[in-house]
């Protein structure tokens, strides 16, 4: 690696940051902790043969911590061959090359990297700047070893600048899906280049920094690498925007004591859970510079618990609810603030209890709630997850098809975003489209997760914030897609652009679903598509779609006509309808309206119109609130003793040959009378027939509707609310 740098946090900072961890514990894996002496003990004479060489016992320390029966001969081993292939190379900033892939290790040994990471991580650097090769770090180390080393040795012959080469950087993150091990090293890797970087140009500096925030740091967020992530945003907050990192500096360098608000809120939670019997560690969590500076920008002049956040720590999954119970029972929440990913995870394996509550002096105190478990994998992502392919071998044996079409391993722990890039990545027709759409797809910070019952196959999908119907579409059924007619969210239908929320539940309806016909009538996406799509997945599909069709891309000709079929209307109620006029007005005629069609036994209520005849809505037509909101006075109105009656139906539906004469038999069979038909032309396979019909006995009407709606293609059916037939319904 020829990356350097100095860390740009001052002495002065890391002098706050260390009275921070003295007073309050260590709640979140202090990176920044790990000593230069520790690195410079590499340069020692070689260890007995038997003994660990002292330059990887903070190593081994770090990693029996979190590994008590680990074997370290394999660690010794593989730092007496990067020690010896690396001697005599040294760093721009003139340490010992040793010392890089060694703080490499260390880094993630203390996020929980099992031995064979550290065993790469040691050799990451040998076979593409020494004499060692890939198949004597194979002979030595086993292919697991060797296919990481290979995997990083690939990274790191990427160019991340302007210049880069999308068609390796395909490459690159097609290795990390196999093993995501091979991007937790290039982390790691990046950071220690990004601790050191101040001995490079200021331009260099810039631009490895913009690579980092663009690509990096969002890749760190998507492994959930949380203490990778927030470290990294602090060095390059340093070096694109000195002048907001130097007040933010001062800002937290000049407030010494302002955690002490902080104290005061956790020894009273404590207090609180402890006479509650909930075994809990309640710890004060700094935030990060970055956090800090965003948390200044949104709430202005900043108050002492403004700058950190409470942690709690507890044993078991109910746990963490007990905590909220008894926060929101003893304090006054703030309920916008409360946030449920431990139900629903995040996309990065995030899981936590968000609430905030209010301190004695008006603060407002954010608290995190979690297992220890789970702050493990908040903190290390998928590196707390350990060996992902422990075992697949013999299950690979037993069954071939786990193993992927193109002899790649499959990472089973791979996140599901890495999923769907890497499937979308196959569909992208250039290399320049998959790099913009890789961007654009890492700018997307914030995820949301909705539920898909489609049929018998319910489940989750993770979209980006602001993701539509067609996105779930593409999400859930891939080309498939291509004939979704329409979607229910949350059980109403609405159009395939509305935007989703977290939480919502969409049913997503294909025309395979319903179509009687042969697949080949189905009709593609419609360009209109584009303008509601925010994944990359969806926007490729749909683009190489209408690219094999461009007859169907063209928009109709502006003003062609669009044919209808009509039956003319009898505008005449077989219902008896009466008002309640005095003197000459008693003999006005009453009527339905059209708008609305009421039927026995409807609640009704009437309006005079010009010409002096009444009009009888139903009572919650929209009609009836724009009349009086126009200053109309209401009429009186009741049904008589008839129960004949005259309504208008509109069945929403896909088209297929046969439909109309199917609808009508429904209408026929169920005792009713046409009086008035309109059948819209087809859009996208949709078809909307609007019916007038008289009804013997307007008590059938529910029975009617649902035979409607079992004629099969159709898909609703319900009464007019307002203007003529063939007009949208509110």
């Amino acid at each position: 690696m020829s990356a350097e740098a100095t860390n740009p946090v001052s002495p002065a900072d890391a002098a706050v940051t260390d009275a921070s961890v003295r007073r309050r514990g260590r709640a979140r894996i202090d990176l920044r902790r790990l000593g230069r002496a520790a690195l410079l003990g590499a340069t020692a004479g070689p260890a007995p043969r038997d003994r660990l060489p002292d330059a990887i016992s903070h190593v081994a320390e770090a990693h029996r911590a979190h590994h008590p029966d680990a074997d370290l001969s394999v660690l010794r081993r593989a730092y007496v061959l990067a020690e010896s292939s690396h001697r005599g190379q040294f760093r721009k900033s003139g340490e010992p090359y040793i010392t890089h892939p060694l703080a490499v290790t260390l880094i993630l040994a203390e996020l929980g990297a099992e031995t064979t990471t550290l065993t790469a991580s040691l050799l990451h650097d040998t076979v593409e700047d020494t004499e060692v090769t890939l198949d004597q770090v194979r002979r030595e180390f086993g292919d697991e070893v060797a296919y990481l080393v290979d995997g990083v040795t690939k990274v790191e012959k990427i160019d991340y600048g302007a210049a880069a080469e999308p068609e390796t950087f395909r490459k690159m993150l097609v290795a990390t899906g196999s093993d995501v091990r091979v991007m937790s090293i290039k982390l790691a890797d990046r950071l220690h280049n990004m601790r050191t970087l101040g001995v490079m140009r200021p331009e260099k500096q810039a631009r490895i920094a913009k690579v980092t925030r663009d690509v990096l740091i969002p890749l760190a967020e998507r492994l959930g690498v949380q203490a990778l992530k927030t470290e990294l945003e602090d060095l390059v907050f340093a070096i694109l925007h000195p002048e907001e990192y130097e007040t933010t500096r001062a800002l937290i360098a000049g407030n010494p004591r302002a955690g002490d608000a902080l104290d005061a809120v956790a020894e009273q939670v404590a207090a609180v859970l402890r006479e509650a019997g909930i075994g809990a560690e309640v710890l004060v969590r700094p935030r990060h510079f970055v956090s800090v500076h965003r948390v200044r920008l949104k709430r202005g002049e900043l108050r002492g618990c403004d700058f950190g956040r409470l942690l709690v720590l507890v044993a078991e999954d109910a746990d963490c609810y007990g905590v909220l119970g008894e926060l929101h029972t003893c304090f006054t929440p703030v309920i916008s603030e409360f946030k449920d990913f431990i139900a629903a995870p995040k996309f990065n394996l995030y899981q936590s209890l968000h609430t905030a509550i209010a301190a004695p002096d008006g603060a407002v105190a954010e608290v995190l709630i979690r297992t220890h478990r789970m702050h493990k994998v908040a903190e290390a992502g998928v590196v707390a997850l350990g060996n992902p392919h422990v075992g697949q071998e013999a299950a690979e044996q037993q069954d071939p098809v786990a193993r992927a079409d193109d002899g790649e391993r499959v990472d089973p722990t791979r996140p599901g975003w890495l999923s769907r890039l890497l499937d979308w990545q196959q569909s992208a027709p250039d290399p320049d489209t998959f790099w913009s759409s890789l961007r654009a797809d890492l700018a997307e910070d914030d995820e949301i997760t909705v539920f898909c019952a489609d049929g018998s196959a319910p489940g989750t999908i993770s979209l980006p914030a602001g993701a539509s119907c067609v996105d779930a579409a593409y999400a859930r059924h891939g080309e498939a897609a291509h004939g979704c007619l329409g979607a229910r969210v949350n059980g109403r239908l609405a159009p395939l652009g509305t935007v989703l929320g977290d939480g919502d539940t969409v049913q997503l309806l294909l025309a395979q679903d319903t179509l009687s016909g042969p697949s080949d009538t189905v009709s593609g996406p419609s360009p209109e598509w584009l303008d509601h799509v925010r994944t990359p997945a969806a926007r490729i599909a749909i683009t190489g779609w209408l690219r094999a069709h461009p007859e169907t891309a063209a928009p109709p000709a502006p003003g062609a006509p669009r044919p209808q079929v009509n039956v003319a209307a009898d505008r005449d109620s077989g219902a008896e309808l009466h008002a309640d006029l005095d003197g000459d007005e008693a003999a006005a005629a009453v009527r339905p309206a059209g708008c609305c069609t009421p039927v026995p036994p409807d609640e009704i209520t009437g309006f005079r119109v010009r010409g002096g005849s009444v009009t009888v809505h139903r009572a919650r037509c929209a009609a009836v609130d724009a009349m009086r909101r126009v200053g109309r006075a209401p009429v009186a109105v009741r049904w008589g003793d008839t129960a004949q009656g005259r309504v208008t139906l509109v069945a929403e539906s896909f088209g297929r040959p046969g439909l109309l004469a199917d609808l009508t038999e429904a209408i026929a069979t169920a005792g009713a009378a046409v009086v008035a038909a309109n059948v819209e032309p087809p859009s996208e396979q949709r078809v909307r027939h609007t019916y007038t019909l008289h009804l013997p006995d307007a008590a059938g009407l529910p029975a009617l509707m649902r035979a409607m709606r079992d004629v099969p293609g159709v898909y609703d059916v319900s009464r007019a609310r307002r203007g003529t037939p063939g007009q949208r319904r509110t």
